[in-house]
């Protein structure tokens, strides 16, 4: 079994960092904090539930600057954007896709973010992805079909005339 840490900027549901563990230990998700925010670019409050594994997270976040707020227990709807980018991810990648190990899991993840950040649409953001980008206007070119992990996810964007 393997798990997943993910950490998630709420104002355009960004993702920050995604790990992948066999063997979840509160030392290992302090470090994964750390590296989620390495220099000066911490955020104010950080949102999570009651998982012992983020226990080592009250010292580390204490130093970095962070607020901590914990959800209360059984309340998953108390952090509704990691709640979903989790549900996104799991029916639209890992449903599809058979994973044999940590780094094709790690491997499959990455591409399913990058897809996540930078090509599929939300509703909240007016039909934009978490990471903006520019409108094509029909001078731009032909219309050509981008395939995302491995033709699972497909974005469409004008090529350059």
């Amino acid at each position: 079994m393997l798990f997943v840490l993910v950490i998630l900027a709420h104002e355009r549901r960004r993702t920050v960092h995604v790990a992948v563990t066999a063997h979840p230990t509160a030392a290992w998700t302090a470090q994964q904090l750390r590296e989620a925010f390495p220099w000066d670019d911490v955020p104010h409050y950080l949102l999570h539930d009651r998982d012992t594994a983020f226990d080592a997270w009250a010292t580390t976040a204490t130093a970095m600057g962070i607020h901590e707020l914990v959800t209360a227990l059984r309340s998953p709807w108390q952090n509704a954007y990691a709640e979903r980018l989790i549900g996104s991810i799991r029916r639209e990648c890992l449903d599809q896709i058979i994973i044999s190990n940590e780094r094709g899991l790690r491997r499959v993840l990455h591409a399913c973010v990058e897809y996540y950040l930078q090509s599929r649409t939300h509703l909240s953001l007016e039909m934009d992805a978490p990471v903006s980008r520019r409108v094509a206007s029909g001078d731009d070119g032909d219309i050509v079909e981008i395939p995302h992990l491995g033709g699972l996810h497909h974005r469409y964007a004008r090529r350059a005339a």
